[in-house]
C-alpha cells in the first residue's frame, strides 16, 4: 500500500525550500500568471490561496495535505470551519480564504447557469445545484418568480435541523408575499445523495400546493437534489 504522505509528498522536511526560493517557473503564483489558473494542479491553486505554509512545510505542501486529508476540493468544501482550523498551520485567515474562494466559484457558476425562464426542472437544477454542494445537512430553499417567470429572489427557508412541513409552508408563503411573487419553486437536498422523495416530502408538497392555491400563487415545482447530476422533479413526474 502506498503511504499517503509519500504519495502526496507533504511530510515536513527541514531542508525544503520556501516557495519564494523556488525557480520562478515553479512558483504557483507565477505559473498562474503565465499559464492561467487552468494550468495549475489543485495543490498549486490552494498554495496561491494559502500564500504561506508553516515551518518545514510550504504552502503547496499544505495544499496537498488538505487535499489528502479531506479527499479533494469537494471534501474541503464539505469540511466544517472547525475541522480546517484543527489542521496545523491553518489559522483563521487561511480557512476564511479557502471558504471564500470556494463560495465565489459557486456563485460564478450560478450566474452562468441562470436560465432565462424557470420552466424546465433540468435548467433550474443546474442553476441551484451549487447552492447544495458541500452541504452535510438538509437545506430547503425557495425561488420566487414574477408573472413573466423571471427571478425575483431566492430564500433559504430552513437548514440543518428537521422542520415541520407546516413551518416550511408558512415561511415560503411569507417570502412569496413579501416580494409580490406570482409563482415559486422549492428545492431541497437529500444528504444521502438519493433524490427519491420520502412520504414527508410528498406531504410537504401537498401542503404547499394547497396554500399556493388559496393565495392564488403558482406552485411550479418541488425539486429534490441528489448526488452527481441526479434530481427528482414533482412537476416532471406529474405529482403536483
Amino acid at each position: 500500500m502506498v503511504d499517503v504522505k509519500e504519495k502526496f509528498d507533504f511530510a515536513p522536511k527541514s531542508s525544503r525550500q520556501a516557495i519564494k526560493d523556488w525557480p520562478a517557473t515553479e512558483r504557483p503564483r507565477e505559473k498562474l500568471l503565465q499559464l492561467g489558473p487552468e494550468g495549475l494542479s489543485d495543490g498549486e491553486l490552494l498554495a496561491v490561496l494559502l500564500r504561506i505554509g508553516k515551518s518545514g512545510q510550504s504552502a503547496e505542501d499544505m495544499g496537498r495535505q488538505l487535499l489528502a486529508q479531506f479527499n479533494g476540493i469537494t471534501g474541503i468544501d464539505r469540511a466544517h470551519i472547525e475541522e480546517l482550523l484543527a489542521v496545523p498551520g491553518m489559522g483563521i485567515a487561511k480557512t476564511a480564504q479557502l471558504k471564500a474562494a470556494i463560495e465565489i466559484g459557486k456563485r460564478a457558476r450560478m450566474q452562468n447557469a441562470q436560465p432565462k425562464g424557470f420552466d424546465h426542472a433540468a435548467d433550474v437544477t443546474a442553476y441551484i445545484r451549487p447552492r447544495f454542494e458541500g452541504k452535510r445537512q438538509e437545506c430547503f430553499l425557495t425561488i420566487l418568480l414574477d408573472g413573466q417567470n423571471r427571478l425575483l429572489a431566492e430564500r433559504v427557508i430552513a437548514e440543518g435541523i428537521p422542520t415541520q412541513a407546516t413551518v416550511y409552508v408558512r415561511r415560503v408563503m411569507e417570502e412569496a408575499l413579501r416580494v409580490s411573487a406570482s409563482a415559486f419553486i422549492v428545492a431541497h437536498n437529500h444528504p444521502s445523495g438519493h433524490p427519491a422523495p420520502s412520504p414527508a416530502d410528498d406531504q410537504t408538497t401537498q401542503d404547499l400546493k394547497q396554500a399556493a392555491d388559496l393565495l392564488n400563487l403558482v406552485f411550479q415545482d418541488h425539486i429534490i437534489i441528489g448526488s452527481g447530476n441526479s434530481y427528482y422533479s414533482y412537476a416532471e413526474n406529474d405529482k403536483l
